[in-house]
């Protein structure tokens, strides 16, 4: 069985190529793709083969697919043909084949195809909030506002940061992030921006969200932290672009640093601060379907499989304002 492909195959090379489906195993599920949603951030530096990236081509990207089962595996269990599921790095093809641990069953038929296609990128927002046990009434800061940074905008606000800020140098993202939740919304190129945030939050926030990976943003996110705050590391670290004083900026504040990449979770138990991958996609399901929070609002364009070079261009360029990218494979 043949399916179509987005691949990444030299640096800033980006083709619609036909690939062979892989042969199903016992815990395997053949899904067919309704929408993929772009991580940019993530699809930029592996175009672009920036550090912690793989170095090889070529590369198969992907972060959330929204799919019907069509087939699975002798010892599946729990799903049946026609079900709707998200895929777990579903990546840009047709037809994807992944084990049943990476496949979530979307139960409510009311939640748009559209929201859900960001639900997978949305719980790894949602991971990097909850490493810092942010209570009600701590003022809460986030820097980088793709669809990570709005969705622990959104996060935070449901669990009653105050203030809430949304840092960004694109203006459009961040007044997105103000009518999703944010409270104020800066750049950090803005004069005085520290000063203003450490007098807004009475001295620095109680927690921040790091999203860009960028070593400046966390040096940035440190000068606006309180005493014994906390920052969580989302974002994977592609640019060292600047020497943090660890000394004065963490040790002597007692600022704590937690590593918040998808990666690091249990598969099975969750505790406080630390909910497993699958625990998280299905809260924020349970959100689409109560209404509490919604990704259509992020939603900026939707490119069919053969417009991927369009799609892929402003990303490469580093302007792209708009945060919501899907593919449509219907």
């Amino acid at each position: 069985m043949k399916t179509r492909q987005i691949l990444f195959t030299s640096e800033n090379t980006v083709e619609l190529m036909e690939r062979e489906v892989p042969p199903l195993g016992p815990h395997d599920l053949l899904c067919r793709t309704v929408y993929t949603a772009i991580s940019q951030g993530t699809e930029r530096a592996n175009m672009l083969d920036m550090n912690n990236t793989v170095h090889k081509w070529p590369k198969a990207l992907g972060y959330c697919a929204v799919s019907r089962v069509e087939d699975m595996g002798a010892e599946v269990e729990g799903f049946k043909p026609g079900d709707r599921v998200l895929v777990y790095h579903g990546v840009h093809a047709d037809h994807v084949v992944r084990c049943d641990r990476e496949v979530y069953k979307i139960e409510d038929d009311s939640i748009d195809d559209r929201d859900a296609a960001f639900v997978i990128v949305g719980a790894m927002g949602l991971g990097g909030l909850r490493r810092l046990r942010l209570e009600a009434g701590e003022s809460a800061a986030v820097f980088g506002l793709g669809v990570l940074g709005i969705s622990a905008v959104m996060f935070a606000r449901l669990s009653g940061g105050l203030p809430v800020i949304a840092v960004d140098f694109k203006q459009k993202r961040r007044s997105l992030a103000l009518s999703l939740g944010a409270d104020y919304a800066f750049s950090p190129s803005e004069e005085g921006f520290t000063e203003r945030v450490r007098d807004l939050t009475r001295g620095g926030v109680h927690a921040a969200v790091e999203v860009t990976g960028s070593a400046k943003a966390l040096d940035n996110a440190l000068d606006i932290t309180r005493r014994f705050g906390r920052v969580s590391l989302l974002g994977c670290t592609r640019v060292s672009d600047c020497f943090i004083d660890f000394y004065r900026k963490v040790h002597c504040p007692g600022i704590t640093l937690y590593g918040a990449h998808n990666m690091a979770r249990g598969l099975c138990d969750s505790r406080p601060g630390v909910w497993t991958f699958r625990e998280d996609v299905e809260a924020i399901l349970n959100m689409l379907s109560y209404k509490r929070i919604s990704f259509l609002p992020i939603l900026a364009d939707i490119y069919k499989p053969g417009q991927c070079k369009e799609a892929f261009s402003d990303i490469l360029s580093g302007k792209e304002e708009r945060i919501g990218l899907l593919f449509d494979w219907r």
